[in-house]
């Protein structure tokens, strides 16, 4: 029997879903249910399910991340979104990450039975060993989600745990991801954020050395002209005299 977790935040369709489809004849049993995305994500980390019939726009939460960061986890995961949010882009974008089918609310019993049939039959296929993550949609559209969130939040105090949280997995989780598709470290990321920051603003002659490493979130001059050479084989002032030269 193959373990489901329902997720929805209308309380009326887990309980119509729980009841009405036929799970025990399709193969398959209810594990759990959760009525918002972040209970959803606690209870598949906690019951690693085989299938997830979700809603995926939540309040708090982003439900794409969510699908991502599952999908991501757990490759082998089978995931129908059940949802009244009519939107070709955003659908295209769930199926591209993995999700099976998405299905629109209300959605009819055959159409239900034919997703977890789809699913079941995709679970049967698998071999025995399992599936990698490697460098997989759903992967790499968490790491995209945590470099657009650590540019726009570069120059603040930034932790990779920060950044997990945004996108919904563990900082293990995530450090692993960044590694995989960048061939970089979080930090050594985040440093090179920073720095190409620092070149934007060392352009303006109004703003002093120190005034840009602190808006770029370094707190000591010297770290921040340490890092800076490293990246650029200059310190912070040759770079902005060569700037000032070819202009």
């Amino acid at each position: 029997m193959y373990r489901v977790v329902l997720v929805d935040d209308e309380r009326m369709i887990l309980e119509g879903l729980t009841r009405v489809v036929p799970w025990e004849k399709l193969g398959c049993e209810v594990s759990g249910t959760a009525s918002n995305g972040r209970e959803g994500l606690e209870l598949v980390r906690r019951v690693k399910p085989d299938i997830l019939m979700t809603d995926i726009r939540m309040p708090n939460m982003d439900g794409l991340k969510m699908v991502a960061a599952l999908r991501s986890e757990f490759p082998e995961l089978q995931i129908t979104v059940l949802t009244a949010f009519r939107d070709f882009e955003y659908a295209q974008t769930a199926l591209n990450l993995g999700v099976c089918r998405y299905l629109l609310k209300p959605s009819k019993m055959d159409e239900l039975n034919e997703a977890i049939r789809t699913m079941t039959a995709r679970l049967d296929a698998l071999p025995g060993a399992g599936t990698a993550e490697d460098k997989s949609p759903a992967g790499n559209y968490i790491v995209r989600q945590a470099m657009d969130y650590m540019r726009a939040h570069c120059a603040e105090r930034l932790s990779l745990g920060d950044v997990a949280d945004q996108v919904y997995v563990s900082q293990w989780h995530l450090s692993k991801l960044i590694n995989r598709h960048t061939n970089q470290t979080f930090l050594d990321l985040l440093g090179g954020m920073r720095v190409e920051k620092a070149k934007r603003l060392l352009t303006n002659p109004a703003l002093r050395i120190h005034e840009v490493a602190e808006q770029c979130g370094y707190s000591d001059l010297g770290h921040f002209s340490r890092s800076f050479k490293k990246l650029t084989g200059l310190t912070p002032g040759e770079y902005r005299d060569n700037t000032r030269g070819r202009e």
